[in-house]
């Protein structure tokens, strides 16, 4: 029993071996684990459901031969149940629900008296054996749900002549649902096989099923016609569920079904392909909860549904509906959740249930104002939304007077105007989505201090001002997007104390200066999307502020992967949950999240005006999924850092001036799928490995030193910059030093020869002559012999000549030595290291030189 105990359990308590009863229940703050026991216990009811005991079942378990009770439900328990628990006979009742428990289900058949199995809520998987239940013919309730449990369902549970629930809920079983015969003696109340994986037809024998009160078949792929005249048979039905399958739901709506239908207070056939509203629904004076969701009934709501005495949830979403049946007089409705969203349904929103928690009328082709009176209606209201509708005019300021009020979706409508200042001064109000409408004027500076904001969406106005300061009021703040705006202002560092922020969307705006925030305290360690583009940040990117984005530095290991969606959930104990939404840029293209899942990152500051290097700490964000840096003034290499982000999908650096070479770590990135690092100041060989060459040339394009694959440059052209740099790095330029001494040689020889022997220097310019007429032109060069240069030379001369002292003083000029004037070539071609072939440049010409005094004569006129 409850006790208000801490602290850690001793274990030798345990083990005191006359000890009969061990009840710790609901002491939430008690530590412990369970001991090894001793032979001869005389243990027989051990109860530490709602504590802190972890750790592992020991084997030793088995030892407690007398041991009959059991509840652990509720704590942190791992590891696979003993198997020594099968040789425990006296067992009566075994509860370890909600834990962490894996291995299979275990074997109890020796426990002749078992009335209670509850193994819900764990991580046990392998199949449910069909022959370790036989013998428990008192076994009154089984509970194996929310497992991960595969196979099919054994027909032998059905036969056990005590069982009144069976849960096999939210595991995997599969395959079909056999017929069971014999069986309408059967005491079974309860069975719930929703959300698995079943299929075939529901077996026609549930309709003998005498007792059943409860019949959830939900979430499977059960198929063909369901006959819902058989459900008359089931006199005691109180729930059916059928929904998400994909049943074909038929009924003959005769007088005497409506009559012989079992009085339900749960109906839920979403996703049944009906048509119409079923008639025999008017005469269920006790139905509580109404799905007919995903259907295709199409034409109007009919009026009686709103009579229906006792109806509490109505959910006729995702069907045809075009409008309401009227007047709606003396209705008698006690409706507390109405969903109507993704309808047809025109005109004026016509009722407001005066008991209504939960109004969703999103998605419709509704066209008025908002009445000046609606906070008159939501006296109870905690949810509203009227997103994508056809709505206009001003919000009215009555809508305040929801006191309760802690989800309002007004986005994608037209509503302009002011945002009503009450409205952001509501302390209760947790999401506030007003995006995509006409809404003008500022966001008003009156965020209350107990501000309980975990949304505020206003992306896609006409708002103006500055960012609104008291928004650090907003300590538990998820989601902002303030994006597609006109706000003016610096970087909001009064965020960095709102620990929790997620997702942060700037983008569209007139902010402007950095992003970084030296003065203040605080990190986002949960951040995990940032939007800021299209703004006019500068400086360089805070790569130190990048490290303390810790939920972009998680790998699939880590607790904050699970994947899960950011939502909240609307009203306790239910399964109503507002859904957060946002639009992002990734892949080159817009896309809206529609849900949000939590392990998706990115990063987004494109068109701005950064400048400097591209922060190698990026490459500690190996979490994230998206980044784009494109569009700005970054400068420097590409960081081989990169190459860490091992989960990133896409990557745009696109329209910046980096250079250097693309790192070949980047071809490890086997998710990326869009890549763009066009027009950059990139060189070398593009890398190859895995899927990387797989990317269209417009990925590379306008980089004019990049060569290879998909590109169509040749890397013979290109190459040379890129070998010679490497080369360099490595301490010798072995080509060039290769080339340097063939040309010093062969100048020797001609010097030699030039100096000592007239006659051999022509017949050395003849040979070079013919040499050169024979290889220049194959190299895409045009030569002229020697005997021809006179004829050209006066004339290029003087008109060289001209241009080269335009700007020297002519004093000057005069007293160059005229020895180091006249023509000069770059020689741009050379062997590869191979020797198999020339690389040239065909762009290469000869000029003239211009005047070169004789204090440089020692410089050279040749570069290779």
């Amino acid at each position: 029993m409850t006790a208000g105990l801490q602290g850690s359990f001793p274990e030798q308590i345990m083990k005191v071996p006359t000890l009969q009863i061990i009840d710790l229940i609901g002491n939430e703050e008690l530590q412990g684990s369970l001991p090894e026991f001793p032979d001869g216990g005389a243990l027989r009811s051990l109860f530490l459901a709602r504590t802190r005991f972890l750790g592992s079942l020991p084997e030793s378990i088995g030892n407690l031969k007398m041991l009959s009770r059991v509840d652990l439900s509720n704590c942190n328990f791992t590891g696979p149940i003993p198997k020594s628990m099968a040789s425990l006979k006296e067992l009566v009742y075994v509860d370890m629900s909600k834990n962490k428990l894996n291995g299979s289900v275990p074997v109890l058949s020796m426990a002749k008296n078992l009335t209670d199995i509850n193994l819900s809520y764990n991580e046990l998987t392998g199949q449910i054996n069909s022959t370790h239940w036989k013998s428990l013919t008192k076994l009154v309730n089984l509970n194996l749900g929310n497992n991960k449990l595969n196979g099919s369902v054994p027909s032998s549970l059905f036969y056990l002549p005590s069982l009144k629930q069976l849960l096999l809920s939210n595991n995997q079983l599969s395959g079909q649902l056999l017929e069971f015969a014999n069986i309408s003696s059967s005491s079974l109340d309860t069975l719930d096989l929703s959300s698995n994986n079943l299929e075939g037809p529901v077996p026609r024998s549930i309709f003998l099923l005498q007792q059943l009160k409860i019949l959830s078949l939900s979430s499977n792929n059960f198929g063909g016609s369901f006959p819902l005249n058989s459900v008359q048979q089931l006199k005691n039905l109180s729930t059916l569920d059928l929904s998400y399958n994909s049943l074909l739901i038929s009924y003959n709506n005769t007088d005497s079904f409506r009559s012989s239908f079992p009085n339900i207070t749960t109906l839920k056939l979403a996703s049944g392909e009906l048509r119409t509203f079923p008639n025999f629904l008017r005469d269920q004076s006790r139905l509580r909860y109404l799905d007919l969701s995903q259907n295709q009934i199409h034409g109007e709501i009919p009026n009686w549904i709103w009579k229906l005495n006792s109806i509490s949830q109505l959910n006729l979403s995702c069907n045809s509906l075009v409008s309401f049946e009227g007047p709606f007089l003396n209705l008698t409705s006690n409706l507390s959740v109405l969903d109507l969203h993704s309808n047809q349904l025109q005109g004026h929103i016509p009722i407001f249930p005066p008991l209504a928690t939960y109004l969703d009328y999103s998605r419709n082709n509704f066209s008025s104002t908002m009445p000046d009176d609606i906070g008159g209606f939501l006296n109870y209201t905690i949810f509203l939304s009227l997103s994508s509708n056809n709505l206009d005019g001003s919000i009215p300021a009555s809508i305040c007077k929801a006191a309760y009020l802690q989800v309002l979706d007004l986005s994608n409508n037209s509503f302009s105007g002011f945002i009503p200042p009450c409205l952001i001064a509501m302390t209760e109000i947790v999401v506030l989505n007003l995006r995509r409408n006409e809404l003008a004027g500022s966001i008003p500076d009156g965020f209350p201090g107990h501000c309980s904001l975990k949304t505020l969406d206003i992306n896609g106005n006409h708002l103006k001002g500055q960012f609104p300061k008291s928004l650090a009021n907003c300590t538990v703040l998820e989601v902002l997007n303030i994006g597609s705006n006109q706000i003016m202002d610096t970087f909001p560092c009064l965020l960095k104390s709102i620990s929790t922020l997620r997702v942060l969307v700037l983008r569209s705006n007139r902010f402007y200066g950095q992003i970084g925030c030296p003065n203040t305290t605080g990190t986002w360690k949960m951040l995990q999307i940032v939007d800021i583009a299209h703004n006019n940040f500068s400086g360089e990117i805070p790569g130190r502020c990048l490290t303390t984005w810790k939920a972009m530095m998680g790998d699939e290991d880590d607790a904050q992967s699970k994947i899960n969606h950011l939502q909240f959930r609307v009203l306790q104990f239910s399964d109503l949950n507002y859904q957060d939404a946002i639009t992002v840029t990734t892949k080159g293209i817009e896309m809206e999240l529609v849900k949000i899942l939590t392990v998706f990152t990115s990063i987004d500051i494109s068109c701005n005006n950064f400048n400097g290097w591209i922060p190698a700490q990026v490459g500690q964000l190996k979490a994230l999924y998206a980044l784009n840096l494109s569009n700005n003034a970054l400068t420097g290499p590409i960081p081989p850092s990169l190459g860490n982000l091992t989960q990133l999908e896409s990557l745009d650096l696109s329209n910046n001036s980096l250079s250097g070479t693309i790192p070949p770590e980047l071809t490890v990135l086997t998710f990326l799928s869009f890549l763009n690092l066009s027009d950059n100041n990139l060189s070398g060989r593009i890398p190859s490995g895995n899927q990387f060459q797989t990317f269209s040339p417009e990925s590379f394009e306008d980089n004019k030193g990049l060569c290879g694959a998909p590109l169509l440059v040749n890397c013979s052209n290109t190459s040379n910059a890129t070998d010679a740099a490497s080369n360099v790095e490595s301490g010798f330029d072995w080509q060039s030093i290769y080339t340097g001494l063939g040309f010093g040689v062969g100048a020797a020889v001609m010097v030699i020869l030039l100096m000592m022997w007239a006659e051999g220097r022509n017949w050395t310019d003849n040979s070079i002559d013919k040499i050169l007429l024979v290889i220049l032109p194959m190299m895409g060069y045009s030569y002229k012999p020697r005997h021809e240069w006179d004829n050209d030379w006066d004339e290029e001369f003087e008109e060289d000549s001209k241009f080269f002292t335009e700007g020297y003083d002519q004093d000057e000029f005069e007293s160059v030595d005229k020895e180091f004037q006249g023509p000069f070539c770059v020689f741009c071609s050379k062997l590869d290291t191979s020797r198999k072939s020339a690389i040239h440049n065909p762009n290469c010409t000869c000029h003239f030189s211009p005047p070169m005094s004789s204090t440089s004569s020692s410089s050279s006129s040749f570069s290779s």
